[in-house]
């Protein structure tokens, strides 16, 4: 069964590449942007620009991003050409040179809006290594420097200085404004990328180092259940010849001899069913089964060998039932899970289960100490048990299958005691008849 899917699809690309998608749609914007000043300049202010060297600079940024645009658009198709830092870094570079370009034809370092130079740098500083940064703030700051002596100056508006000063003052703090917007969208956005990207990675680990101990524990329990089969056969030989030798009015000793024998009857099927079931584990092997029937035949079945504890369920959810894909795995995990709380818990065993269309959800609660610091940190996570005899392998287990399943669990504290197990599961299309 499919996993639960948590992450929207743009997070299984790289990051680099969302970057530069953003950092394509940036350049329209850009793009159209440069067009409205050129036309509020011309048409508004009466300026007279050189129309002609400035519409060939934009007229190559839109031919440029037009193929920055299908390079993206194709690269979730095409693994072969992957998209590097270097290439992110000629995209800023090639900002810059436009920028440049029409900073020269409009004023020089007198443009307000001069200082646009620190959106590419800041971009850099988010996404891209700082021998990349560096380098790009070098060649702006050279570029910059060369357009205060080497320039075209922006003619005279038809007002008077005041206006021209007041004109000047818009125009810088109209940049800024700019500069701003486009600082806390595009570049948080991509630091929030890169944030997600790792998060996903993390996540890759932890699951890959989860399923290397799951293999690892698989190949253990084939070998330890041929190995246990010659000295449970061993046992179960010695208990008949004990039965046997045992005096017809010790009554005590049979009893407990008949116990034992049924016990090593038990760990023999156990082993039976591990070896027949060994590589072919699939959803095929239990079936689609109402959620409370289901429920109802697990809690029969595991109270046939934990008749000591008591119970308390309380099951509700909505009508007509929905049904649940289950297989021996899943039903082994929630027999762990009910193990450890009948092992910790000083009274009884609450069971809450509540279900709608969509999801199963479970909570079972011992009245036992709870989980200390150590223990909500590593439980499920990996094989770990507070128990000074314990191997710590059934709750990582059942996390394992519950997940596998596409659902989820949690552990904590209840706040009057105890430990809470908290379980949710997807539940099939299906329902009760």
């Amino acid at each position: 069964m499919n996993a639960l899917m948590t992450h929207d699809s743009d997070q299984l690309l790289p990051a680099i590449m969302i970057n530069l998608r953003r950092l394509v749609i940036l350049r329209w914007c850009a793009i159209a942007g440069q067009v409205s000043a050129v036309a509020v300049a011309t048409r508004v202010l009466n300026l007279d620009l050189p129309l002609t060297g400035i519409t060939l600079v934009i007229l190559a940024s839109i031919v440029f991003n037009l193929f920055a645009w299908q390079r993206v658009a194709r690269q979730p198709e095409n693994h072969r050409h992957e998209i590097s830092d270097q290439e992110f870094f000629y995209h800023l570079l090639f900002d810059i040179a436009v920028l440049s370009t029409l900073l020269y034809f409009t004023g020089g370092a007198t443009n307000p809006f001069g200082f646009l130079y620190l959106l590419p740098i800041t971009i850099s500083a988010a996404v891209l290594s700082s021998r990349y940064t560096w380098t790009l703030a070098a060649i702006t700051v050279a570029s910059y420097s060369f357009l205060i002596w080497q320039y075209i100056p922006l003619p005279e508006a038809h007002h008077n200085h005041t206006e021209s000063f007041n004109l000047h003052v818009f125009g810088m703090w109209l940049g800024f404004v700019v500069s701003a917007i486009m600082v806390a969208y595009f570049v948080v956005g991509m630091g929030n990328s890169l944030r997600r990207q790792e998060q996903v990675l993390v996540k890759a680990r932890e699951d890959a180092l989860r399923n290397e101990r799951l293999v690892a524990i698989g190949t253990l329990a084939a070998s330890t259940a041929h190995a246990l089969g010659t000295p449970l056969g061993t046992m179960a030989l010695i208990t008949d010849e004990l039965q046997h030798d045992c005096k017809a009015d010790d009554a005590v000793s049979r009893e407990n001899i008949k116990t034992l024998r049924l016990q090593i009857e038990r760990c023999k099927e156990a082993l039976a069913e591990l070896s027949v079931s060994a590589g072919n584990v699939s959803a095929s092997d239990g079936g689609v089964l109402a959620v409370d029937d289901y429920l109802q035949q697990l809690l029969d079945q595991w109270q046939q060998t934990r008749c000591d504890i008591e119970v308390k369920t309380q099951w509700q959810g909505s009508r007509p039932v929905p049904a649940l894909l289950v297989d021996r795995t899943l039903s082994q995990a929630l027999y762990n899970i009910l193990d450890n709380a009948a092992e910790a818990t000083l009274s009884h065993i609450d069971w809450l289960a509540s279900w709608d269309d969509k999801q199963l959800y479970m909570e079972i609660r011992d009245f036992g100490s709870g989980l200390h610091d150590e223990a909500k940190t590593q439980a499920g996570k990996i094989p770990f048990s507070s128990k000074q005899d314990g191997m710590g392998l059934g709750l990582f287990l059942a996390h394992a299958v519950i997940e596998r399943f596409g659902g989820s669990v949690k552990l904590y504290n209840h706040e009057q005691g105890g430990l809470c197990t908290s379980i949710q599961l997807p539940l099939s299309v299906k329902e009760k008849a």
